[in-house]
């Protein structure tokens, strides 16, 4: 198995990973054309076959000057338990890094695994207004109760 940046011939098989989880109401929905707009954000767990089959996804969404939020991770559920997660917002943290942002932050159901990674909670109103953008598309709009982390890298 290997991470790297997405292809576009991938995006179909992320959208139906993505999808598989927005359906059980773990993550919000994204449409395939909005994958293909954020195409350059996404790092995909892949065997290294040349099957277009993609097993996990993770993306790093540029927010402001120093902002980031690490946002759609999914892993295959037969991958489960194995650490690929953690690669995945790992390999997303060193991108942050090399771009020189220095604060990310994840809304979640599972604040646990973003402790272990050293991200904090803190609340919601702490963060832009630009960053709702994106939940005015979630049906749990206005009532969320997805957790805030956040991790600084300086």
């Amino acid at each position: 198995m290997m991470i790297r940046k997405a292809v576009t011939k991938e995006v179909k098989s992320i959208h139906k990973l993505l999808v598989h989880y927005a359906g059980k109401g773990a993550l919000l929905p994204r449409s395939l054309s909005e994958l293909y707009d954020h195409l350059r954000d996404l790092f995909v767990l892949v065997d290294g076959s040349d099957h277009e089959e993609v097993f996990g996804v993770c993306a790093l969404g540029v927010c402001w000057e120093e902002l980031a939020e690490i946002r759609s991770l999914a892993v295959a559920e037969t991958y489960h338990g194995e650490g690929f997660g953690r690669q995945l917002v790992e390999r997303c943290l060193e991108e942050a890094g090399e771009l020189g942002l220095s604060r990310i932050f994840a809304l979640t159901y599972v604040p646990k695994f973003f402790e272990k990674m050293g991200f904090q909670e803190i609340d919601k109103s702490i963060l832009p207004h630009k960053i709702w953008a994106d939940c005015l598309k979630c049906p749990k709009f206005p009532d969320c109760d997805e957790i805030a982390m956040m991790l600084d890298l300086s």
